[in-house]
């Protein structure tokens, strides 16, 4: 509405031009490092991101407090190891972790009991030192086949046996 004029103004009470925006100039996506898909980048070492990933660490902590550790083995080694194998299943389900992701981790390594023997040499230097370096967790995860991520904790539990084709080491004996 417009202001009379027998109101009395001062200057910073009139109306200022606005200022006008010039029109954008042709954008393209073609910085360094820029993603061009929708999908993020997969391959050996990246990961597999998904959502809650610090409520994962909790469950790994809490399922980790039952592992059976081998002598000198360490307990925050396990936990970063699992908990790595645990984030990338669901994230492969495509939802946060949950407690059954763990399960089947710690499962998958033999860290319960009644664990195979030659199971437990070959993950001990595996998850040395896994807790303090993200290199080894990558190197842990990596080792899971696809296909076992979509098994049951159970179906890892029943299936000990079967370990070497799971992780990558060879055909069973």
């Amino acid at each position: 509405m417009a202001q009379p004029d027998y109101v009395p103004l001062v200057s910073s009470d009139r109306v200022r031009p606005s200022s006008r925006l010039s029109t954008p100039r042709h954008w393209a996506q073609d910085r360094p490092a820029e993603l061009v898909s929708l999908r993020p980048p997969a391959g050996a070492r990246l990961g597999a991101t998904g959502p809650d990933s610090g409520f994962g660490l909790k469950l790994a902590n809490r399922v980790g407090q039952a592992a059976q550790l081998a002598a000198g083995e360490q307990l925050a080694d396990a936990v970063a190891g699992c908990f790595a194998c645990g984030t990338k299943r669901a994230s492969v389900l495509h939802r946060a972790p949950v407690i059954y992701d763990m399960e089947w981790a710690f499962a998958l390594w033999g860290f319960r009991p009644g664990a195979p023997e030659d199971l437990v040499a070959y993950r001990r230097p595996l998850f040395s030192g896994a807790s303090h370096e993200y290199a080894r967790q990558r190197a842990i995860v990596d080792r899971v086949r696809d296909e076992v991520v979509r098994l049951s904790p159970d179906d890892v539990k029943a299936g000990g046996k079967d370990w070497r084709k799971w992780l990558g080491a060879g055909q069973a004996s």
